[in-house]
C-alpha cells in the first residue's frame, strides 16, 4: 500500500506544493542516500517535509515494527509533525506521543506499531523504559529542532534514549540556529551539513520601535492593537503573568485572542492553536513557547510585548513573520526610558496614533464528540454541515480532525443555530455532542 503512494509528485499534490525548495531538495537526495545530515535552515522554511519526504523511502513496507523515531523539544511540534506525515498519505501508520495526555491513550495507538514514532523525549524515554515496543527495528533517527531539545534540558533523556537504540544506520539533525554543539552519546559521524541560515532575508522583516510613555505598557499595546487592525500576529510576553494582564485588558476591549504557554493544560494550547488557526482569534498572547515548533500559518506582524532577554529568543520570535518570502513586522514595545539590548536595531519610533477600519469577528469554533477512531472523515462532517446544517460552501471554516473530536469553523452569526440543529445527530454510527468551543 505505501509503496504505491510513494511517488514525490503525489505527496507533494496531496500537501498543495508544487514543487520541493533548494533547501528541501538538497535534504532529500542526502538523507535518501543514507548520509547523517544536519539541516540548518529558518523557520517556516520547511524542515518537517525535507525529513519526512525521504524518511518513507527508508522504510519496509512489509515490516509489522516501528521503524523511524522523530524526537522533538515540544508537545506542539510532535502533533504538527504526525499531522503533516499523516497529510502525506503514504499508507505508513505514524503516532506522536508526549506528556500532558494520559498515558493510556498512547498504549492504545500503539497496541498496533506505528512505521514512525514521533515524541518528546521524557515520554519516549517512559516508553523504553517500561519496554511498549521493540527497539531493534528503529534504523532512522531524527532529532528536529536539536538545539532547543538541549536548551529544555533534554540531554540526559535524549543519552538514555540513544543507549537503546543498537541499529541506527540513519541520523538526521535539524536546527533553526546556527551554532549547534552536538554532544557525542549522539554519535553524529562524518554528517553532512545543509546550511541555509544564511539565505534568510532580513530585508523582509520590518522592525518597529513603539515608545510606551509609562512604565506600564498595557495601553500602549492596546492602541498598537488597534493601529494594525484585524491582522493575525502574536503577542509574546516572558511571564505567564503578563499574558493575564494582557488578556485582560483585551477582553475588556472585545478583541478576540487565544493564550499560549507552558503552563496551560496540554488540551488547552491545543485548542488555543486551533482557534488562531481557523480565525477564530485574531491574536495569540504567548510565551517563547510560541517562538518555535507550533502549527501556525503565515503572519504579518508579531509583538515583542516584554523584550526578549536573548538574541536566539528574538530572531525565533521574528521568525514567525516574514517567512520564506512573505513580508512581515516586528514591532518592539519599549518604555520611553527603557535601554534597548544591543541586538535590538531599532531605533525611529513610529506613530500608532491613527487606527485601522475595526472588522467584527466573522468565526467561531464548534467542537464536535466524534473523531478519526470513530471512523469519522472530514467529508463526513461537511456533508452533515451543508445538508443537515444549511450552510454553503464559503461558510464552513476549516476542519481538524483528532482522533477523538473534531473543530470545525463557521460564521459567528450562525453559530447557536448550528448547534441547536446538529447537536445529537450522528456522523458514521456515532451520536455526537456538537458545542461552542
Amino acid at each position: 500500500m505505501a509503496n504505491d503512494i510513494k511517488n514525490r509528485q503525489d505527496i507533494l499534490d496531496k500537501l498543495g506544493i508544487e514543487a520541493l525548495n533548494p533547501m528541501q531538495e538538497e535534504a532529500v537526495a542526502l538523507i535518501e542516500a543514507h548520509t547523517n545530515t544536519v539541516i540548518l535552515s529558518p523557520t517556516g522554511t520547511g524542515k518537517t517535509l525535507a525529513f519526512s519526504l525521504p524518511l518513507l523511502n527508508l522504510l519496509d513496507a512489509e515490516s509489522a515494527e516501528i521503524q523511524a523515531l522523530i524526537i522533538v523539544p515540544s508537545r506542539e511540534l510532535a502533533i504538527q509533525i504526525e499531522q503533516v506525515i499523516r497529510s502525506m498519505g503514504s499508507g505508513y501508520k505514524v503516532n506522536a506521543v508526549y506528556g500532558g495526555r494520559p498515558m493510556s491513550k498512547d498504549k492504545i495507538e500503539l497496541k498496533h506499531n506505528p512505521a514512525i514514532l514521533v515524541g518528546t523525549p521524557g515520554r519516549i524515554l517512559d516508553h523504553f523504559d517500561n519496554d511498549r515496543f521493540s527497539k531493534l527495528h528503529i534504523k532512522t533517527l531524527i532529532l528536529d529542532e536539536f538545539d532547543k531539545s538541549l536548551e529544555n534540558g533534554f540531554e540526559e533523556e535524549m543519552k538514555a534514549i540513544l543507549y537503546y537504540l543498537p541499529n541506527l544506520s540513519n541520523r538526521i539533525l535539524t536546527s533553526a540556529t546556527q551554532a549547534v554543539d552536538v554532544p557525542d552519546f549522539v554519535q553524529f559521524n562524518d554528517p553532512t551539513t545543509i546550511n541555509y541560515l544564511k539565505e534568510k532575508t532580513e530585508s523582509r522583516l520590518a522592525l518597529k520601535l513603539v515608545i510606551s510613555p509609562d512604565k506600564n505598557k498595557l495601553v500602549t499595546l492596546l492602541e498598537l492593537v488597534k493601529h494594525i487592525g484585524n491582522e493575525p500576529g502574536i503577542i509574546f510576553c516572558n511571564f505567564r503573568e503578563s499574558i493575564d494582564k494582557v488578556s485582560t485588558i483585551l477582553n475588556k476591549n472585545n478583541i478576540a485572542h487565544a493564550c499560549f504557554s507552558g503552563g496551560m493544560e496540554q488540551k488547552d494550547r491545543e485548542r488555543a492553536l486551533i482557534k488562531f488557526r481557523n480565525g477564530t482569534c485574531q491574536l495569540l498572547v504567548a510565551t517563547d513557547l510560541a517562538a518555535r515548533g507550533i502549527d501556525v500559518p503565515e503572519m504579518k506582524f508579531i509583538i515583542h510585548y516584554e523584550l526578549p532577554i536573548h538574541k536566539e529568543e528574538f530572531i525565533h520570535r521574528n521568525g514567525r513573520t516574514a517567512r520564506v518570502n512573505a513580508a512581515g513586522t516586528s514591532y518592539v514595545i519599549k518604555w520611553k526610558d527603557q535601554l534597548l539590548p544591543s541586538f535590538i536595531d531599532a531605533k525611529d519610533p513610529v506613530d500608532i496614533s491613527n487606527r485601522a477600519p475595526h472588522k467584527k469577528q466573522y468565526w467561531e469554533t464548534l467542537f464536535i464528540s466524534g473523531g478519526r477512531k470513530d471512523k469519522i472523515s472530514k467529508g463526513d462532517i461537511a456533508g452533515l454541515f451543508f445538508k443537515v446544517g444549511g450552510l454553503k460552501k464559503e461558510q464552513l471554516g476549516t476542519i481538524e480532525l483528532k482522533p477523538d473530536c473534531a473543530f470545525v469553523a463557521v460564521p459567528i452569526a450562525l453559530a447557536d443555530q448550528l448547534v441547536g440543529t446538529l447537536n445529537n445527530s450522528r456522523l458514521k454510527k456515532k451520536k455526537v455532542r456538537i458545542t461552542v468551543l
